[in-house]
């Protein structure tokens, strides 16, 4: 499986979008600060996943969920978790 993820920062509130085929593995390197794009933003809670049987989808999903109608989808799905939170 492929998954596409969606990573809230606890340090500064942003969010991070990627995919990946062990995300467990993932979120851990990004929490590791063993991620170049992430590092130094971390502790990360994973907010949103989907997974997907081919690596294309799961890159294409990835780069709709970035896009501006992509993050309002996100947004919309998410809405009550992130009331909860702040």
């Amino acid at each position: 499986m492929f998954y596409t993820y969606i990573l809230k920062s606890i340090k500064d509130g942003k969010f991070y979008t990627g995919f990946t085929d062990d995300l467990r593995k993932r979120l851990w390197q990004h929490n590791s600060g063993k991620t170049v794009s992430t590092k130094g933003r971390g502790p990360f809670e994973l907010v949103y996943y989907e997974a997907c049987i081919h690596e294309d989808d799961a890159r294409s999903r990835e780069l709709f969920l970035k896009s501006g109608m992509g993050k309002r989808y996100v947004r919309n799905r998410i809405r009550r978790f992130l009331s909860l939170t702040g």
